[in-house]
């Protein structure tokens, strides 16, 4: 006898106009079963009901069939895997982007799956994504802290990490929402609405480090990229290093406007010009040094506040250079962008981010809350510790006096405090003369 003829229905009977289905099969003998079609996940979900009572087993089946359904509409999922498994599914998705251009480095994967290790001991590594709802890590600080705890930083980064894994179920329809809600961390004190912002031994450590950055050394190939669904993407080594030069200019730029990222990035070169150049005596009787100034304007509705400003900044330089690489250089064309129409795509610039943190040695710069946007945070701060005013910074940075003054004084307070302890330090609220 073939399975076939095993597996013969005996009897049959459709629920809620062939919804579902109580049969019977030779193989289970009077056993009644269960099937009914999961349109969704293109499955049919089958079940012994244990049972050889015609009644007992039609209840159940109508139960399971409402069941179901109800499942259905909750966009919960019925076939569901475990943490376990999502974890193990999205760990070797985030590998296939090492060494990607647009992808991310070793380091960083290692720091991904590092992030993601507390959820099994949290949630059982056994536990259905089915059975998961938006709100069960609320209280994910406290979770996590009773397991070892963790700096405010790290826990804000590992939520983030989890929550990008959420999303990765969701567009796979493994799981029916598209994160977690958790509580907010509010940090104290000096911390408390402050961003992550470069020491000057940094920033000059990072400027140093683009030369190297920019160069033909480092640029990488890229034959294809399934971040952009492309199959027959290549760029050669060249094509590469411009974008790395580009990148370079990018920074110089943010750090010396004081301009909002998104302002930088809708940038057009109408929007760029009346160079004035000057020179400073140097030290050295046969050189001089050039600081070349740029008028910039800002659009107001390319601004967070729209508001329209121009003003003045050092680093023109930086701009006429990218000029001279640039193809695309009308004036309706971005500036930071390599075809004028498109700013760089937030993946590739994320990659490059880790490769100059790592470059200069700043491996906790996520814990550190340092971004694109702490370059013009470092901007700003060296003008308030240089003593600029603080109007003219505002109109620089588009921000009112006040959020300068809120916001940055306080590097103003501590240089002051450096420049009359000098030569002491405190230890244990006694100065000790060195």
């Amino acid at each position: 006898m073939t399975d076939k003829r095993k597996n013969k229905h005996t009897f049959q009977q459709s629920l809620y106009d062939g919804e579902s289905y109580l049969y019977k099969v030779n193989k289970s003998g009077e056993v009644f079963q269960f099937r009914m079609w999961i349109k969704d996940e293109g499955k049919h979900y089958r079940k012994s009901l244990r049972t050889k009572d015609y009644d007992i087993a039609l209840e159940k089946a109508k139960k399971l069939t409402k069941d179901l359904m109800a499942h259905g509409m909750s966009e919960k999922r019925v076939f569901s895997i475990t943490i376990k498994e999502l974890i193990e599914k999205y760990v070797a998705y985030r590998k296939n982007d090492i060494d990607l251009l647009t992808g991310i480095s070793l380091k960083r994967w290692q720091t991904i799956k590092s992030q993601v290790r507390y959820l099994p001991i949290l949630l059982g590594e056994n536990t259905q994504l089915s059975n998961l709802d938006r709100g069960v890590l609320f209280e994910y600080a406290a979770m996590r802290n009773k397991i070892k705890v963790g700096a405010p930083g790290t826990i804000r980064m590992e939520k983030s990490t989890i929550n990008a894994m959420i999303k990765f179920a969701y567009r796979n329809k493994l799981i029916h929402f598209e994160s977690f809600d958790f509580k907010q961390i509010i940090i104290k004190g000096d911390l408390l609405g402050r961003r992550g912002t470069f020491t000057e031994k940094e920033y000059d450590k990072l400027v140093r480090f683009m030369r190297s950055f920019s160069s033909l050394k480092h640029a990488k190939e890229r034959i294809g990229n399934r971040d952009f669904k492309m199959t027959a993407v290549i760029e050669t080594k060249e094509q590469n290093q411009l974008e790395r030069l580009m990148i370079r200019d990018y920074v110089l730029v943010l750090a010396n406007s004081c301009m909002r990222v998104g302002e930088l990035l809708q940038l057009t070169w109408g929007d760029v010009g009346n160079y004035e150049r000057h020179m400073k005596e140097s030290e050295y009787e046969d050189k001089k040094k050039e600081q070349i100034l740029v008028e910039i304007n800002v659009r107001a509705e390319t601004t967070k506040v729209r508001k329209h400003r121009k003003f003045l900044c050092r680093g023109g330089q930086y701009f006429l250079r990218l000029k001279e690489r640039q193809k695309h250089t009308n004036d309706e064309d971005l500036v930071f962008s390599m075809n004028g129409k498109k700013s760089i795509h937030f993946m590739r610039k994320r990659k490059y981010w880790e490769e100059l943190m790592e470059g200069i040695g700043i491996t906790n710069w996520e814990d550190r809350k340092l971004s694109w946007y702490s370059l013009r945070h470092y901007g700003i701060t060296q003008r308030v510790q240089s003593g600029v005013d603080l109007i003219d910074i505002s109109q620089m940075a588009g921000t009112s006096v006040k959020h300068i003054s809120d916001t940055y004084l306080h590097y103003r307070k501590e240089q002051s405090r450096t420049a009359a302890l000098k030569s002491y330090k405190k230890q244990e609220g006694k100065i000790k003369h060195l």
